[in-house]
């Protein structure tokens, strides 16, 4: 008697690069998945897709895109594609936000995931079902029709780049000036003339920062909590500040005593990780930006049919956005078996203690940077898998410091991957 292949259907959850990386390996394999992309917007890219449209969208649901007009990529090409697809060779290493998105297009036709994308479908509930399996909700936004479906496996691909987080800051209700969070900043053109205060110095805030002072605005002030000043060229209208202390009506006054005038108060504090669409049965809990319970930051450790794929920061992501797909496919088929629960949870434990131990909170469960080594290594290893080359790691690293060091001109550089282990700097 012939064995009766048994084809899983599998929900993505989001069509940018995570989403549609993990639907790749899906539609590889039509004997072993049937694959459906959900995606809320017309495009695939995600993150990636500009719009001059901030708070709402059409459809009276939030803008996704945090993107603004002018981004260049923060990390070189060279590090910036899949494994199987890399970005094709140009001089410049930092690329125009439009060359990603077409890349990403492009990636997209190659691989034949754009015909497995429902576009303009968004995803209101997603719930294990009690025999196994979930269902999953969703609303045609062009034609008001909800359905629901029942798949064997959800890969949530939805980014972590689209609910911001603004800190509370004493005295800000009385602030008469106006205030912007990164997320809905798209051109420098508001802030020609003003006096900002910048809040926070992560990628984002170091960016934006120079791009507002270079833009025509009066003064700056980058205000952080680094312990020391940020060893950076800065323009001349910018200056470095500690926390903010207090916000008054035309001023902040910041922790180490100093105050600076104040039009505009622009929040470059992060995100926050939200799936309102994850239904109180799934047990996703999000505690000050650790999403918990779950394995080697993927699967779920109570319903390992379900992924969060794509939620560690500061990594090579299109690549390890295919490295966390192509293992967790690899669960799904029965080709790697996962620890058991008890082992799972002590092993995610054990990391936490690791970061603690590091001087990480909460908050930064997630962050990889220069754990980024060891994560992929583990995860290729779970999946019986080759790990990412070294050299990836190598070059962010290089390319992170590159940053700190000289953030007007670090774009300039360009790089050239010799083999698995080695760079050169071209220039």
């Amino acid at each position: 008697m012939l064995a009766v292949m048994v084809v899983k259907r599998v929900a993505v959850i989001g069509a940018g690069a995570a989403g549609l990386s993990a639907a790749r390996h899906l539609v590889a394999d039509p004997d072993h998945f049937a694959c459906t992309v959900f995606e809320q917007t017309g495009n695939v890219g995600g993150t990636w897709v500009y719009t001059d449209r901030v708070g709402k969208d059409e459809f009276g649901l939030p803008v996704h895109s945090s993107m603004y007009k002018s981004l260049r990529t923060n990390l070189p090409k060279e590090i910036m594609g899949f494994p199987d697809y890399p970005i094709p060779e140009q001089e410049r290493s930092y690329l125009p936000a439009k060359d990603i998105l077409q890349f990403l297009n492009d990636y997209a036709d190659h691989f034949r995931v754009r015909e497995r994308v429902r576009f303009y479908h968004h995803v209101l509930s997603v719930a294990p079902k009690a025999g196994g399996g979930w269902a999953v909700r969703t609303r045609d936004l062009r034609t008001e029709q909800d359905q629901e479906e029942e798949f064997d496996a959800v890969m949530v691909c939805n980014g972590h780049y689209s609910k911001p987080f603004t800190p509370a800051l004493p005295g800000v209700d009385s602030f008469l000036g106006a205030t912007l969070h990164s997320h809905d900043y798209r051109t420098p053109d508001s802030f020609k003339g003003k006096n900002v205060v910048v809040i926070g110095a992560g990628p984002s805030g170091m960016d934006l920062c120079l791009e507002v002072a270079l833009g025509g605005a009066a003064s700056v002030v980058l205000s952080h909590h680094w312990p020391e000043p940020i060893n950076t060229r800065f323009p001349d209208n910018v200056r470095q500040a500690a926390d903010v202390a207090r916000v008054m009506e035309r001023s902040v006054e910041f922790a180490d005593g100093t105050t600076a005038p104040a039009d505009v108060l622009f929040y470059c504090t992060g995100y926050l990780y939200s799936f309102p669409f994850l239904s109180d049965e799934c047990r996703v809990r999000v505690v000050d930006n650790h999403v918990q319970p779950l394995y080697k930051h993927l699967v779920h450790v109570d319903h390992p049919t379900l992924a969060l794929v794509g939620l560690p920061f500061y990594v090579c992501a299109n690549s390890l956005f295919d490295l966390q797909a192509r293992v967790f496919v690899r669960t799904l088929k029965g080709e790697v078996v996962l620890p058991s629960r008890e082992e799972m949870l002590a092993d995610t434990e054990r990391e936490m203690e690791r970061r603690r131990a590091m001087g990480m909170k909460n908050r930064q469960a997630h962050m990889m940077g220069p754990l980024q080594g060891d994560y992929y290594s583990e995860l290729a290893a779970l999946g019986n898998l080759d790990s990412l080359p070294a050299v990836l790691t190598k070059l962010h690293n290089e390319s992170s410091q590159r940053f700190l060091e000289d953030l007007v001109n670090y774009r300039e550089d360009i790089y050239k991957i010799i083999d698995q282990d080695n760079y050169i700097k071209a220039n």
